[in-house]
């Protein structure tokens, strides 16, 4: 049987990649999370009403360095997904951001190379550690912006550039996760995710944009646009994600110590506000929506470019845009009342 742990465990991500993997009853798998996330407390009940034999939870924080030692020893796989993830938040909070994306993670790996340093652990990064990527040239057209020197998107040769207490936190620990492989040999694989949707997402203005305008759609309430509306970002499915995840597990000897980008790629690319062009189809009636100042560290354009994943693994997005956002809307509709009391 594999010992599987997954920090963060009862957020978005980290809900459906339990469900996935607790299908395999050869699969232990133990959550770890505070449940500070707004729907987490829901989504740990709803997991625990499957009645899955071999799941357990433990209630904890990543910043909780002696109970991470008590608990995370002779773990086969390591998820890290726990993590501050609102821009906004970490530039009122930058020390609290600090101590749960940097920190944190820092504290995890230290447990793992003194308690399991044979477990593979998969990392949980972002986009956001490339910055503002405002060198781009980019062409302004009438609902989004267009690349005009990248048409493949950005790939992992890109130049860091962390913005934004966020983008540094979460960058610090994106190159720690590396270097524990260079330096102490543990087996860690980095996905710097693009937009990630699907069900269990409770998005809100500082993350889960996707989610929040689908939300906030069907609930007939204003959207807030932060900048022109014009920003493009592609979107991938949770389960392509998960998919990714346990392809890299299968391919640990190519993918150690590697940093891979995804998203749902050049075909897969909304601007804001063709999204809510689109959600205004699908659901047949007018969406409001307001224009604020651009948010720091925005960018105008995040395309993933998937070409070293898919090369490494073998890796493909099977759910396309329109799919992804419909099945979101499917389960949006089916929990709004859970959704609306959050």
């Amino acid at each position: 049987m594999k010992k599987i742990f997954i920090t963060g465990g009862a957020g978005f991500i980290g809900t459906n990649l339990a469900l996935e993997l607790l299908k395999n009853k050869e699969n232990y798998v133990v959550i770890y999370d505070n449940l500070s996330r707004k729907g987490a407390e829901k989504n740990l009940q709803y997991l625990q009403e499957q009645k899955f034999e071999n799941f357990e939870f433990i209630k904890g924080d990543i910043r909780d360095y002696k109970k991470l030692k008590e608990i995370v020893k002779d773990f086969d796989i390591i998820f890290h997904l726990a993590s501050q993830v609102a821009v906004t938040k970490s530039v009122e909070d930058p020390f609290e951001d600090f101590e749960i994306n940097a920190l944190g993670t820092l504290y995890l790996l230290e447990t793992i190379r003194k308690n399991c340093p044979s477990a593979i652990l998969i990392y949980s990064s972002t986009n956001k550690v490339y910055g503002e990527l405002s060198h781009l040239k980019l062409r302004e057209g009438k609902k989004r912006y267009y690349l005009i020197d990248k048409k493949n998107g950005i790939d992992e040769k890109e130049s860091l550039d962390f913005h934004s207490p966020y983008g540094c936190s979460k960058g610090t620990a994106d190159q720690y996760v590396r270097d524990y492989y260079r330096i102490y040999g543990i087996k860690t694989v980095v996905f710097r995710q693009s937009c990630i949707a699907g069900p269990f997402q409770y998005g809100n203005e500082d993350q889960g944009w996707v989610a929040h305008f689908i939300i906030k759609a069907i609930k007939g309430e204003k959207i807030n646009i932060y900048g022109n509306g014009k920003q493009v970002r592609d979107i991938l499915f949770i389960s392509d994600l998960i998919n990714a995840y346990q392809l890299s597990l299968k391919n640990i000897e190519k993918c150690q110590g590697e940093i891979f980008n995804i998203g749902g790629g050049v075909k897969n690319t909304f601007s804001l506000l063709e999204l809510i062009e689109f959600l205004e189809k699908k659901l047949n009636k007018k969406i409001e929506y307001e224009f604020f100042d651009w948010r720091p560290g925005d960018q105008k354009v995040f395309i993933s470019n998937n070409k070293k994943l898919e090369k490494y693994t073998g890796w493909k997005v099977k759910i396309n845009k329109k799919e992804g956002i419909e099945k979101l809307i499917n389960w949006v509709k089916k929990n709004l009342s859970l959704i609306v009391f959050l």
